[in-house]
C-alpha cells in the first residue's frame, strides 16, 4: 500500500509512472448532463434545509388555528431536527446500496403526500406525526445529492458541482424565513405546505422524467445497458445509452468497487454510517464540520432574537436582516468551488501527475487531504475574528453587517473532501456528518440564551469563535495526518 510519503513524491519524469496507468474517462455524460444531474439533486436536496425554515414564521398562525399552544408547536420543530438528525442514516447507506433514483423516488413521493397532509391538518397530534414523516422522508436527500456528484463528476472538477449543491441548501436560510411569511401573511399557513407539495411534487416528476440511476456500485459509469426501472421515462433527452437492451451492466461500463471494497451486501445497514466514524479521519473532520455548523446555527438562531431588541427592528424587517448572511454564502459558494478545482488541478500539476477533468484519480493514494484544505486557512482565520467580532458588535450596540460568509466556504471544502475521502459510500459519509452536526447544534442552541444572560453577547461569541479555532486545529490535524489514517483503515 502506498504511504502519503510515496504520494507526496514527485516522479521523475510527469509521465513515466502515470502514463500506464492513466485511469479511464470517469463519465459518460457531457458537461451539459452532469449540471443537470448535479442540478436535479440539488433540487431534491433544497427541500432539507427549506422544510424547517419556512415553518418558522407560521408557528403564531399554527398554535391560533390548531387552538393549541406555541410551546406544543414549537415541540413538533424540536422533533422534526431530532428526526432529521437520524433520518440520513437510514437514507444514505440504502442509496448507496439500492440507488439514488429508486430512494428520491420514495423520499420525494412520501414527503409531498406529507404536505398535502399537513396542509388539511386540523388537529395537533396530526400536526405533530405528519412533521415526523416530513423529517423522515426529506432530510436524507441532502446525503443522496453528494452521492450523485461523486457518481458523475471526477475530482478534479467536484468543487464547482458540489457548489451548485451548497447554493441550493444556502439559499434556503434567506428564502425560507421571508417565503413563510409571505404565504401565511397572504394566504395562510397551510399554503405553506401546499406551496412544499406543489414544489417537492414538481421534483419528483422530474426525477421520473430525466434522472438516469447513477450510482457507480450499481450501475459503474452509467455507459452500458440500464435495467428499466434505472432509466428515465425520457432516456433520450438526457443521453443516448451504449445498449438499448434492457438488463444488467454493458461491457463497457466501469464497475466500482462496492460500499466497503470488495463486499456484496443486498441490504442497506443503517449503521453503516456510524461504523464510518471509526476512522480517525473521518471523525476529525466531521467533528470539525460539526463545530462550524454549531457556529452558523447560533448565529441564525440569534439574528431575530438579538437584533430586534437591539435595533428595534419591526417583524417584518426581522425577517430582512438574513437576506445579506444568506446572499454572501451563496455568492461565496460559485467562487470557492472554481478555488477548489484550482487547487485540485495544482496539487496534481505539482507532484508530476496528469490533469484531465474527464478522467478519474486514484484517491486511496493521492493526498486527497491536502489538495482540499490547502485552501482552507485564511478563511477559517477570517471566520474566527468575524465572530468575534459580531458577538462584540452586538455588545456595544455597533452597526454590524458582517455576512460571515467564509463559513460557507470551509463548509464547501469539508463536504468535498468528505466526499472524496468515502468515495464509495458518499451518501451514507454525509448521513453520518448530518447526524453528528445536527447534535453539536442543537446541544448548544439549548444552552445559547442562558449563556447570552450570563456572560453576555460577546462573550457568547468569543466561546464560538474558540469552536471555529478547534475546527481549524482539527483541519490541520487532517491536513497533517489524515492520509496515513485513511490508508490504515483501507488496509484493514
Amino acid at each position: 500500500m502506498p504511504t502519503a510519503r510515496d504520494a507526496e513524491s514527485k516522479p521523475s519524469h510527469p509521465n513515466s509512472q502515470t502514463t500506464p496507468s492513466l485511469p479511464a474517462q470517469y463519465s459518460p455524460f457531457s458537461t451539459p448532463q452532469k449540471w443537470t444531474i448535479v442540478a436535479i439533486s440539488a433540487y431534491a436536496a433544497w427541500f432539507s434545509t427549506l422544510s424547517s425554515l419556512i415553518y418558522y414564521p407560521a408557528i403564531p398562525s399554527l398554535a391560533a388555528s390548531l387552538h393549541t399552544s406555541v410551546s406544543k408547536i414549537n415541540l413538533t420543530v424540536t422533533v422534526y431536527m431530532a428526526v432529521a438528525s437520524i433520518a440520513p442514516a437510514l437514507v444514505g447507506d440504502t442509496a448507496d446500496i439500492l440507488g439514488r433514483r429508486p430512494v428520491y423516488i420514495v423520499c420525494l413521493g412520501v414527503y409531498a403526500a406529507a404536505n398535502l397532509a399537513v396542509a388539511v391538518a386540523e388537529t395537533y397530534p396530526t400536526l405533530l406525526g405528519l412533521r415526523v414523516l416530513q423529517a423522515l422522508a426529506i432530510s436524507g436527500t441532502f446525503s443522496i445529492a453528494y452521492g450523485a456528484i461523486a457518481d458523475v463528476t471526477s475530482p478534479a472538477e467536484r468543487g464547482s458541482f458540489a457548489a451548485l449543491v451548497s447554493f441550493a441548501v444556502g439559499v434556503a436560510p434567506t428564502l425560507g424565513p421571508i417565503l413563510g411569511g409571505a404565504l401565511t401573511y397572504a394566504a395562510g399557513w397551510p399554503w405553506i405546505f401546499w406551496f412544499l407539495c406543489i414544489a417537492s411534487g414538481s421534483c419528483l416528476l422530474i426525477v421520473i422524467l430525466f434522472l438516469p440511476e447513477t450510482c457507480r456500485g450499481i450501475v459503474g459509469d452509467g455507459s452500458g445497458s440500464l435495467r428499466p426501472y434505472q432509466r428515465p421515462l425520457l432516456p433520450g433527452v438526457m443521453r443516448p445509452y451504449t445498449h438499448d437492451q434492457a438488463g444488467g451492466l454493458g461491457d463497457s461500463a466501469e464497475r466500482t468497487p462496492g460500499p466497503v471494497g470488495g463486499d456484496k451486501r443486498r441490504f442497506p445497514n443503517p449503521l453503516r454510517s456510524i461504523t464510518l466514524l471509526a476512522r480517525p479521519d473521518n471523525t476529525i473532520i466531521i467533528t470539525a464540520c460539526g463545530l462550524l455548523y454549531t457556529v452558523y446555527t447560533c448565529i441564525m438562531a440569534s439574528l431575530a432574537t438579538l437584533f430586534v431588541p437591539i435595533y428595534g427592528l419591526s417583524q417584518w424587517e426581522a425577517g430582512l436582516i438574513y437576506i445579506p448572511f444568506g446572499t454572501g454564502g451563496i455568492v461565496s459558494t460559485f467562487i470557492s468551488g472554481r478555488i477548489m478545482d484550482r487547487a485540485w488541478r495544482d496539487a496534481r500539476i505539482k507532484r508530476g501527475l496528469p490533469v484531465d477533468k474527464g478522467r478519474g484519480d486514484d484517491l486511496d493514494t493521492f493526498p486527497v487531504e491536502r489538495a482540499r484544505l490547502g485552501v482552507i486557512w485564511l478563511p477559517m482565520g477570517l471566520t474566527v475574528a468575524f465572530v468575534v467580532g459580531f458577538g462584540w458588535a452586538l455588545h456595544f450596540q455597533t452597526h454590524m453587517a458582517v455576512p460571515l460568509v467564509l463559513q460557507f466556504f470551509a463548509g464547501l471544502v469539508y463536504n468535498t473532501l468528505l466526499v472524496d475521502k468515502n468515495h464509495r459510500s458518499p451518501a451514507a459519509a454525509q448521513a453520518a456528518s448530518n447526524i453528528i452536526r445536527g447534535a453539536l447544534s442543537a446541544i448548544m442552541i439549548s444552552f445559547l440564551q442562558n449563556m447570552i444572560d450570563r456572560i453576555g453577547i460577546g462573550w457568547t461569541f468569543t466561546f464560538q469563535a474558540g469552536l471555529c479555532l478547534i475546527a481549524a486545529v482539527l483541519f490541520l490535524m487532517d491536513h497533517r495526518s489524515g492520509m496515513q489514517w485513511r490508508q490504515k483503515s483501507n488496509e484493514k
